[in-house]
């Protein structure tokens, strides 16, 4: 498969911090990808790095065969979509008003039906002319998610298949809209989009992504398909839990977490 991105040796140090340490993988077209840890484990600095967002302070990141420093801000925006960790909209945009910015200078006549298109995925098609601000942290997430869907649809029009970056993309939506938007991704994987996403649940990564990545302490530190990573020994190193991993019928590892392996240390009073 065709490779989208290329990292080799990335780190990100912000003075004595060591955010990310030597990180070097390969992603390619079509690929769902997970990245999973704990927190403060360097996962939003890696999809800020995918997302040139922020710029690594050693290695070197290739998108799509070039250095991701040489992208200008509209080349960028037209090879990699990105659903960020947290999106603030203070100003009384409709949802309609919100999707429609995906298309960039876009047409209206080419941005509408693709706006429209994305509310109905998002399952906010009777929602169009509401002030996003009053809705649900949920409902604002998902509003979030059919503005990428557009501007992903603008980019792939003229650049072939791009990126997906989902960071932490479900935090805020319930179990229904959970599974919507992930296979609202992975249809997009099967078209040639490569798919990243930051999740937490480690359930939702192993039916999700064809390949999981495991960061703890700025370090990659497994990298293969969930049944490879996500393991009860794992899961004592890397989350320090006791768990126990079993198996759905289709062969997906699932997650019992039981204990953690350490207990915090009383706070005296």
């Amino acid at each position: 498969m065709t490779a989208v991105y290329d990292l080799s040796g990335v780190g990100v140090r912000i003075r004595s911090a060591i955010l990310l340490d030597a990180v070097s993988l390969r992603i390619t077209a079509g690929e769902t990808v997970a990245i999973v840890g704990p927190n403060g484990a360097g996962k939003s600095t890696l999809m800020r790095i995918l997302s040139a967002d922020l710029a690594a302070t050693s290695g070197m990141v290739m998108l799509k065969g070039q250095p991701i420093t040489c992208y200008r801000a509209e080349e960028l925006a037209a090879n990699r979509a990105v659903l960020s960790q947290h999106v603030q909209v203070n100003f009384p945009f409709t949802v309609a008003e919100v999707v429609r910015m995906g298309g960039g200078r876009q047409p209206r006549a080419v941005v509408e039906p693709l706006a429209v298109a994305a509310l109905a995925e998002a399952e906010l098609d009777g929602f169009t002319s509401r002030e996003l601000p009053t809705l649900s942290g949920g409902e604002q997430q998902r509003a979030h998610f059919a503005r990428v869907l557009v501007q992903l649809a603008c980019g792939e029009a003229s650049h072939g298949p791009g990126v997906l970056l989902l960071d932490e993309p479900t935090s805020s939506l319930d179990m229904r809209h959970q599974i919507n938007l992930l296979e609202s991704a992975r249809r997009r994987a099967r078209q040639g989009t490569a798919v990243v996403a930051v999740l937490h649940d480690l359930n939702l990564a192993a039916r999700f992504a064809d390949r999981v990545l495991v960061v703890r302490q700025g370090k990659l530190v497994a990298d293969g398909a969930p049944a490879a990573t996500i393991t009860d020994d794992l899961l004592g190193r890397v989350f320090e839990v006791e768990a126990q991993v079993g198996t759905t019928p289709e062969g997906l590892p699932f997650v019992l977490p039981q204990q953690m392996t350490q207990t915090p240390a009383s706070v005296t009073r």
